[in-house]
């Protein structure tokens, strides 16, 4: 018998505008989301500050990303998601018989 593909998609990037209250500090912020679910890499960059929040950059990245769990978590810290600025998703193929 022939071999049949099952394919899958998965969101391995997101790039999210994200509003957040100035504690937790930057660094703890990132470290918190690589504890969520399938986040590898986490890099974040603040675009702008003022009194009392920060606008944050942040580009989660892993092999099957759980957008509402990351989103869930971000709420928990306080922040906000303004916007998904990009996403990258892909397609798993895994071999059947």
């Amino acid at each position: 018998m022939g071999e049949r593909a099952a394919e899958r998609s998965t969101i391995t990037r997101l790039v999210l505008d994200v509003l957040k209250p100035h504690q937790p500090s930057i660094v703890e912020f990132a470290v918190a989301l690589t504890k969520v679910k399938g986040v590898e890499r986490v890099d974040s960059s603040v675009v702008e500050m003022d009194a009392e929040t920060e606008t944050i950059k942040v580009v989660v990245e892993g092999k099957d990303l759980e957008v509402e769990a990351i989103a869930e978590k971000i709420r928990d810290l306080g922040g906000v998601i303004h916007s998904v600025d990009a996403v990258v998703a892909e397609v798993r193929r895994s071999e059947r018989r």
